[in-house]
This record gives C-alpha cells, structure tokens and sequence, in this order.
C-alpha cells in the first residue's frame, strides 16, 4: 500500500537535461540495517527509490527525507506484510503509477530467529519462509512484466548458510535454500529479458539482539579476511549486479570475506 506522503515525496522525478528517466529500483526491507545501504548506495548512483517497508513505519520516513534532501521527487514509501500474496502486486503497480517503469527489484527483507528442533512452530516456519521465500517469489511473479519490458534484473539476499546449515536455525536455512533455487529459477524463466543473481552474505551486522564478544571473536577466527564486512559491501555486490554484470545470471555471489572456506 502506498502510504500518504508530503507533496516534496510524490512529485514526479525530474528526468533531467538529457531526456532520459533513471532507473527504478523496488527494494525490500529498505528501512533499516542493510536494507538502507543498499537504498543509500543506489540512490547514490542515480536510482530513483520504492522503498519497502513491514512495520519500521518511522524509520523509513526519516530514509526517503535523506534521500529527498539530496534529490527531490526520487522516493516512494510503501508498506505490505511478505506473507500477504494479494498486496504485493500492489506495490508494483505503485512503484509503476508513480515512476512510469521498473529495472531492477532487490529482495532483500527477511526475518531471522533460531528454531532449535523440538521448539519450532508453524508460525516460525510462516514467519520465515514469508520474507525469505514466499514473498520474493510472488513479488517477482508480479513485477516480471515490467522487469521483461526495461530488460532489467533481480538481486536476491540469500545466505551462506543456504548452502551450509547453521546449527539451531533449520528453518531459516531451509527459506534460504529455497530462495537460493528461486534465483537460479527465476534466471531461467526470465531469460533472455532480465537477469536474476543473489548475494550470500556472510557476517555483516551482529543481530539486533546482541552477540557475546567471545562469539564475534570466534566467528572472525574462521573469515579468512578476519574480520567482519560492511553493509556497503553488500549494497555495492547488488549495484555491480543491476548496474554492470550485463553476462550474468542465475549466479550468487557469497560477500563473506572468505567464511565459506571454513564452514
């Protein structure tokens, strides 16, 4: 659902001396963490922005004001729950009312808690599996007619531990490998007109609900960099990914300063 905006926020995007129209990006969990450095990163490099959001209502706002400051008329907030199959052609169809087009969708939103086996619920494999699989599936079902007509692309946020489970986390994995086969499908049914590649980032932020120094330390023992990345690693992966990887698709590119060498 597009949500009430001031008039600076729905003015139509100036196109500009040379005539011709940015690009659009439709980004998912935009709001916050690394969602907003790919927002950030991308509006940097000419994007004009529909910035989703589930229920970081306030932050989202505060991101497209900055974003505005810098270029008026090149946001649009949206909001919609992944699990909702019927709202999600919506947000295409906003982005499309609002900017005339659509080249790339970044389906980065995704939930992530532990589900110790003996523990888990039907609601954190609904939880789960809403942003991780489900609604990156039927968001690209609806914006792939317009995503065919600018030849654009779609970057997925997988996980490496897609490939390689994470201990107490089973089904955030599963959503995971599902969304890692989404992308290698997806390039295949949308080829020749879009490309489709995804992102397997390794440790870019501790969890919102902390981490134990001892952990961290452990954890960068066994990157081969030795440290953490950035989220504005991911955020330029996905920009090379729409921008100039013009031979590649159905491919995920791990971020992961090496972590998958000594999973």
């Amino acid at each position: 659902m597009n949500e009430a905006l001031p008039a600076a926020l729905t003015r139509p995007i100036d196109a500009g001396a040379s005539g011709r129209s940015p690009p659009v990006a439709l980004v998912t969990g935009a709001a916050r963490r690394v969602g907003a450095a790919i927002a950030r990163h991308l509006h940097g490099h000419g994007f004009v922005l529909a910035l989703h959001h589930r229920a970081s209502a306030a932050e989202a706002a505060a991101l497209a004001a900055e974003l505005e400051t810098r270029r008026p008329g090149s946001t649009l907030l949206l909001q919609a729950d992944l699990g909702d199959t019927a709202a999600l052609p919506g947000l295409v169809h906003a982005t499309l009312e609002r900017f005339g087009r659509l080249d790339a969708l970044v389906n980065n939103a995704s939930a992530f808690h532990p589900t110790p086996l003996g523990a888990a619920s039907e609601a954190d494999w609904q939880a789960l599996f809403d942003s991780n699989a489900k609604g990156p599936f039927f968001l690209a079902q609806a914006a792939a007619p317009a995503l065919r007509r600018s030849g654009g692309a779609i970057v997925n946020l997988v996980d490496i531990y897609a490939e390689r489970p994470l201990r107490g986390h089973t089904l955030y994995c599963m959503a995971k490998a599902a969304n890692a086969m989404l992308v290698k499908s997806l390039a295949l049914e949308l080829a020749p007109e879009v490309r489709v590649n995804g992102i397997a980032p390794g440790a870019i932020l501790w969890p919102e609900a902390g981490k134990p120094e001892a952990a961290k330390q452990a954890m960068r023992e066994k990157i081969a960099l030795g440290r953490e990345g950035r989220p504005e690693d991911i955020a330029e992966a996905v920009r090379w990914l729409l921008q100039e990887a013009r031979y590649t698709t159905g491919q995920i590119l791990a971020v992961d300063g090496g972590r998958l060498l000594n999973l």
